[in-house]
């Protein structure tokens, strides 16, 4: 059975604040890398797009309270907020899927400093199968199982078709893989105790489209369709 990251709400943090923590350790991450060693909670706030209040009371989940006059030290901050997204262990990724999409998240290198490591590549298509792509082999299909034994695989990410993905899903599920990332257009079902993540790029979008109608002036509404009378 493989090991998965570790589950913040499990240990009384708020789902709210879960999904909040990896946006204050990237604005703290730049921070970093500019050489700033503290910052207050007002500037750290506004840098992450969120209020100083919200900010506070979700770091105070983490038991880090700031010093007033100073502020938050950047590096214990990373730290504590790394530890607590499981971030300083090691996490074997396996990707199915290598399209465009599985390729590009391949050869993203900015998983390996997040505690990422991509172990396995693979995919149905026996024209994929064998090629090389971000220094490891495209494997098939039909080695998922053992290639989740055989690499420690905590984290599953799907880029297949819809009409794949959840066969993919219940076989990572079957194979101990409790932890998955879905860039497919469809809902997964998958066990209780299994994190599915979903990842939609036309749904952002669509809501995109929405909030740019709003700010044009016609009200979300957009035209009307030719031949049709409003009542």
């Amino acid at each position: 059975m493989t090991s998965r990251p570790p589950r913040p709400r499990e240990r009384g943090i708020p789902e709210a604040t879960v999904a909040r923590l990896p946006v204050y350790l990237r604005t703290l991450q730049a921070l970093q890398d500019r050489g700033t060693l503290t910052v207050s909670s007002e500037a750290l706030a506004s840098a992450a797009g969120v209020n100083s209040a919200k900010l506070r009371k979700d770091l105070s989940h983490l038991g880090s309270y700031g010093t007033r006059g100073v502020g938050y030290e950047v590096e214990y901050l990373v730290y504590q907020i790394s530890r607590e997204l499981g971030l300083t262990q090691d996490w074997a990724v396996a990707i199915v899927g290598i399209g465009n999409l599985g390729r590009a998240l391949a050869n993203y290198g900015g998983f390996g400093t997040r505690g990422f490591r991509i172990a396995a590549l693979l995919d149905a298509d026996t024209a994929m199968v064998g090629r090389r792509v971000a220094s490891l082999d495209v494997g098939h299909i039909d080695t998922l199982e053992a290639v989740v034994r055989d690499k420690g695989v905590s984290i599953g990410v799907i880029t297949t078709p819809a009409a794949a993905a959840q066969a993919v899903a219940t076989r990572f599920v079957e194979a101990g893989v409790a932890s998955i990332l879905n860039f497919a257009p469809v809902v997964l079902n998958v066990p209780d105790g299994v994190d599915v993540r979903k990842v939609d790029l036309s749904i952002e979008l669509q809501i995109l489209a929405f909030h740019a109608q709003r700010r044009n002036g016609d009200g979300g509404r957009g035209a009307e369709p030719a031949g049709l009378e409003l009542t």
